[in-house]
């Protein structure tokens, strides 16, 4: 029987739980806990984290955010991961810098085994759940988007994480899509501002949300973004019913909607964080998460403590790691594991070997 879930996310701040922590992840409201940078030292540390949190709950879920490139919040220890953009022109012919003449390292099969070597990795230091991949299609060089997009064309973005999805189900690992309907056609960051996308639902419908709707039935969870389109809904996508309601009616989605960080500049103007959390929670989100922010965290947990509705969420319950967990050291022993590996951290290395040689002030961030 799956073990219901609150429906809150929160951070914790360093590598170990405070006092204070432990009594904040035993609240009823509390259904899951996303680790940053500051939370990952090592692979033995961050295992020992995700054991110590689940010793103040056993059913709690924990995700990272591990995607490659840019977002890769565990760096020692674990597999170097290019940015998707970099693995998704490998996959399809346009650049194998770092296949070292390997033909069978190109094709989508690539894709496959790194979303497989990812979760594998994830699983191995206790995590449930990595947010990814990404679906967002690079539409206007945005600079929070940018390479962490596998393309420029919904087909290749479609294709590539397809093959990416299949390798984290390879794992026993679910896929969370982000950043609903499409974060990649403004160059604004949602981090630092309030941010207008205002291209007409007709042009979002070719294009950005066709990675969703295609992928709908393969996903564990979508993340929408705090992005507004006004010719849809005047609210930001992730407080609104409507487009919310579309992913569920239209594309059939079955899974959790996570929101994205309620702390965001993008979300604040929203209201106060008990008022955000219920009306992304209200829309149609699964889970409200609340990051880098404990007095916020603390103010939406007073307000959804008692809810028993909300903290009965079984659709993120589901997505808790259900295998016996692989260890690294295991891992290292599989042909596998040890192919990828090598082909994965040579597309790294030949990615920041491109970066380097740019001129100053021309790297993305």
């Amino acid at each position: 029987m799956t073990q219901p879930l609150g429906s809150v996310m929160v951070d914790v701040a360093g590598p170990t739980l405070a006092r204070d922590e432990r009594e904040l992840l035993a609240r009823p409201a509390v259904g899951g806990v996303i680790l940053f940078a500051r939370n990952c030292v090592s692979p033995d540390q961050v295992l020992d984290l995700c054991r110590e949190i689940r010793s103040v709950n056993a059913h709690l879920l924990i995700a990272i955010d591990q995607e490659g490139g840019r977002v890769q919040r565990l760096r020692e220890g674990v597999t170097r991961l290019p940015a998707m953009r970099t693995l998704a022109k490998c996959c399809l012919g346009h650049d194998c810098a770092g296949c070292e003449g390997d033909v069978q390292a190109a094709g989508l099969g690539l894709a496959r085994d790194a979303g497989w070597l990812l979760g594998m990795e994830m699983a191995a230091i206790g995590c449930d759940v990595t947010f990814a991949p990404v679906l967002d299609i690079d539409v206007a060089g945005s600079t929070i988007i940018g390479d962490r997009s596998f393309g420029t064309t919904p087909e290749d973005v479609i294709a590539v994480a397809g093959a990416f999805i299949e390798g984290l189900h390879d794992a026993g690992m679910a896929a969370i899509g982000k950043h609903y309907p499409g974060h990649g056609g403004i160059a604004t960051d949602t981090h630092r501002e309030r941010v207008i996308d205002p291209r007409p639902f007709r042009v979002l419908r070719e294009h950005d949300l066709k990675p969703f709707a295609a992928l709908a039935d393969r996903l564990g969870g979508v993340m929408p973004a705090h992005v507004i389109y006004p010719d849809f809904d005047a609210r930001p996508a992730g407080f609104s019913p409507s487009w919310l309601g579309l992913l569920r009616e239209e594309f059939g989605f079955k899974g959790a909607i996570f929101s994205d960080d309620l702390g965001m500049a993008a979300a604040v103007s929203e209201g106060a964080p008990a008022e955000r959390a219920r009306m992304a929670l209200d829309a149609g989100c699964d889970m409200a998460l609340v990051c880098n922010d404990h007095v916020a965290a603390r103010a939406v947990l007073d307000s959804l403590d008692d809810d028993e509705q909300r903290n009965s969420g079984k659709r993120q319950a589901r997505l808790r790691y259900g295998r016996a967990r692989p260890t690294l050291e295991g891992l290292a022993g599989l042909s596998r594991w040890r192919r990828t590996h090598a082909r994965l951290e040579a597309l790294a290395a030949s990615q920041a070997n491109e970066q380097a040689a740019m001129p100053s002030g021309t790297q993305t961030s």
